[in-house]
């Protein structure tokens, strides 16, 4: 089993920049890629970042690409979300999640940290 501990939201002005983390208690977290997800007020839970198991590889959405920035640390078992110039529309309860090398779908999910944007 896989706990995932999200850290880092809270309220910051338009154009301001929050760093999320998630803690994982897990022995292998080298072994799962790691993604960061979102869903704001009234919407579905949206794709925002993912990470390779070893960090080379760097994925996102277009809606955050440019501004939000994903890595890892896998001595930390600690996956990082930067974000940087938010907007108003960047507020949700962002997830982060793991996906086991031989998953197809994400297997385990944190609790969520509110992040709101002010204009």
């Amino acid at each position: 089993q896989v706990q995932l501990v999200e850290s880092g939201g809270g309220l910051v002005q338009a154009g301001g920049s929050l760093r999320l983390s998630c803690a994982a208690s897990v022995r292998t977290f080298s072994s799962y890629t790691m993604g960061w997800f979102r869903q704001a007020p009234g919407k579905e839970r949206e794709y925002v970042s993912h990470i390779s198991r070893g960090g080379s590889g760097t994925y996102y959405a277009d809606s955050v690409k440019g501004r939000f920035t994903i890595s890892r640390d896998n001595a930390k078992n600690t996956v990082y979300l930067q974000m940087n110039s938010l907007k108003p529309e960047d507020t949700a309860v962002y997830y982060c999640a793991a996906k086991f090398i031989t998953s197809l779908e994400y297997n385990y999910w944190g609790q969520g940290t509110q992040v709101t944007v002010s204009s």
